[in-house]
């Protein structure tokens, strides 16, 4: 099931996680975690928790407390670009909640390759890990090996074809807020260019991009760009439409290394924006543009972060309760700078 917003992790039914039973015991999540693994704590502490959770009807799941004993206190976070902003400040939340609760993160960059992908996971096993955060290389990635030992995978970013806890942004709806952005500001023919077609994140921004921009333009397929996440495939297309008999005003970039890459072809043509409209579903990690002259929708790559961490830990911790889908919207913000 799907919980939107960017608030509290919602759920179908509540159920009693480590959070409730911490809150009521006053104590850490951390320290709950400790008492249910078997880890030497306080015997007041320990008092505390077994009575908080008996008040609120917690009750761990048991094979996986086994397996948690036998087990590191470390995560492996496996992404697909370890230079692109976006997930390293991702890994900063996921960091931040997983020291909080004693844990170490191991952070495992596949290059967007499923060879890469499938050893790190190997990895994470043999070193007998305790969970795995995941943002997969491909939609054909495949998890049956680390969750047949058991372990917890929480999917980050992207979705995946396994029945596991997710997290991942409102991403159609951050493309139609760009898109009628630039529509609104006067642009009228609009392009878009998304990363690999077949992960999902590009498909629903593109879907997002052509929704906004319904019946408007009649050729709107041949200003439609799928190809790289990264800064050489967003300049590839960007001059590929520039080159169109035809081209367009304005473009949404569908994240925030396409902006990078879009933004240098245009300065090189000498159509700095906001003379050429520009739209990025992300943050610009570096420009030498006024952060006013571009459109973005910030994606909250570091809350991202900090709510798989939680998901994860609650696993380790036991909980049983069926898979659950946070989704998280953006932010927009305008570019100020007029035509």
């Amino acid at each position: 099931m799907k919980h939107p917003g960017t608030g509290p992790i919602g759920r179908g039914r509540q159920m009693t996680t480590i959070y409730d039973v911490a809150s009521r015991a006053g104590v850490s999540p951390a320290t709950v975690s400790r008492v249910f693994n078997g880890t030497k704590v306080s015997p007041e502490k320990v008092e505390a928790v077994r009575r908080a959770a008996a008040e609120l009807d917690f009750t761990p799941n048991r094979a996986a407390r086994t397996l948690r004993r036998r087990s590191a206190e470390v995560i492996a976070l496996v992404i697909p670009d370890i230079e692109n902003p976006y997930f390293t400040e991702m890994a900063r939340g996921v960091e931040d909640v997983a020291s909080e609760a004693g844990y170490s993160v191991v952070l495992c960059n596949s290059d967007s390759q499923l060879e890469k992908e499938q050893t790190y996971l190997q990895i994470a096993v043999a070193e007998n890990m305790a969970g795995v955060i995941i943002a997969t290389a491909s939609p054909t990635t495949e998890l049956d090996g680390i969750l047949a030992t058991g372990r917890p995978v929480v999917a980050v970013d992207r979705a995946t074809r396994y029945d596991l806890d997710g997290v991942v942004m409102a991403n159609r709806e951050a493309a139609i807020a760009a898109t009628s952005s630039l529509v609104e500001a006067g642009y009228r023919r609009i392009a878009y260019i998304g990363g690999p077609e077949d992960i999902d994140t590009a498909a629903d921004r593109a879907a997002g991009w052509r929704e906004a921009l319904a019946g408007t333009q009649d050729d709107i397929e041949t200003l439609q760009r799928f190809s790289t996440y990264r800064v050489e495939g967003a300049r590839a297309a960007m001059e590929e439409l520039l080159a169109l008999p035809e081209p367009p005003d304005a473009v949404v970039a569908g994240n925030n290394l396409i902006g990078v890459g879009a933004i240098q072809v245009l300065t090189e043509r000498g159509l700095t924006p906001p003379a050429f409209g520009v739209a990025v579903v992300g943050s610009l990690p570096f420009t030498t543009l006024s952060p006013t002259a571009v459109t973005m929708v910030r994606l909250p790559a570091r809350h991202m972060g900090t709510t798989a961490a939680r998901l994860l830990l609650e696993r380790i911790a036991g909980d049983a309760q069926p898979a659950r889908t946070v989704v998280l919207r953006g932010e927009l913000h305008r570019a100020s700078a007029s035509r």
